[in-house]
């Protein structure tokens, strides 16, 4: 009997435990929606300024070597932006963006990186990159208890300390690491070059080229600028790195939910089966327990007769 009751009593705690984690899925369900519709919202805004920025970076690129159209092997010094959660519960959504910064970390030491500093956005990242040391790099900003529900001040913080720091030439580069919800299912991960401008991304600007080694060909531009393209260019990167780093933290918000609640969806099927064995395992204990309490009692009657 006392095989029954711990059998019975672990019923009970995972069927408590799965209570939880359906509620967790319920509301990370219902959080979604609301992220997602932010980050479409959002999203038209991001490729106009990125339009706008390429015609305009591609014009000035035949005007000056500004260091926002460099592409250096080398750097001395960069900046990565890493966008985690605050909480955990959702499976591996943390672990690999803290795996790909650290990936990040080593390409930029083996192009000649001196320092990186690191700039955390959520407590999960924060409190690893504080505690796990990294040969050259350290944590200057940090931002926690908003990963759910980002605001733009805190995209403007972090743009006002990247295009200082780009601009005095205290980055050679600056990346942004954070989860893509491409829907309610499905997260990628990725790694963005935010400052200078991809050259890859800029070629595309003015149409294919015959080699992507080739430099773009001048075609005529529609555009008259005032003072001139790269001037124009340099008032646009603010409003641009704003604009990157906000859709990224809205982004990483709406597949946060979506990790959340697959991993909770996850956990109920996993405790639903675990308590479905447990059923069958108390049945067969059940049973046996019966079968010899009555094999006793027809023994003892039969010994009973005997006399």
């Amino acid at each position: 009997m006392a095989n029954l009751r711990e059998i019975k009593k672990r019923i009970s705690s995972i069927e408590t435990t799965e209570q939880i984690t359906r509620t967790m899925e319920m509301v990370s369900t219902a959080k979604i929606a609301r992220a997602l519709t932010r980050e479409y919202n959002s999203e038209p805004y991001r490729n106009a300024i990125t339009d706008v920025m390429l015609t305009v970076a591609a014009d000035a690129a035949y005007e000056t070597n500004s260091p926002l159209l460099a592409n250096p092997e080398h750097y001395e010094s960069a900046l990565v932006i890493v966008i985690s959660s605050d909480r955990g519960l959702a499976g591996g959504f943390n672990v690999q963006v803290e795996r790909e910064v650290e990936k990040r970390l080593d390409h930029f030491r083996r192009h000649g990186a001196k320092s990186v500093e690191i700039i955390t956005c959520g407590r999960k990242a924060t409190d690893y990159f504080k505690h796990h040391e990294h040969e050259g790099a350290r944590v200057v900003m940090t931002f926690v208890g908003s990963s759910d529900n980002p605001t733009i001040e805190t995209a403007r913080m972090i743009e006002s300390y990247v295009c200082e720091g780009f601009g005095s030439g205290k980055f050679g580069r600056v990346d942004i690491v954070y989860t893509h919800a491409v829907n309610r299912v499905e997260q990628t991960l990725r790694d963005e070059r935010v400052l200078p401008l991809d050259p890859a991304v800029l070629g595309t600007a003015r149409g294919p080229r015959a080699n992507e080694t080739d430099r773009p060909q001048r075609l005529s531009s529609p555009f008259e600028y005032s003072p001139s393209a790269s001037h124009v260019l340099g008032m646009l990167i603010p409003s641009y790195v704003l604009t990157v780093i906000h859709q990224a933290l809205i982004d990483s918000a709406a597949a946060e939910q979506a990790a959340r609640r697959k991993a909770m969806h996850s956990a109920n099927e996993n405790a639903n089966a675990i308590i479905a064995d447990l059923k069958r395992t108390y049945s067969r204990v059940r049973q046996a327990s019966i079968t010899t309490e009555i094999n006793e009692i027809v023994g003892g009657a039969a010994a009973l007769e005997e006399y």
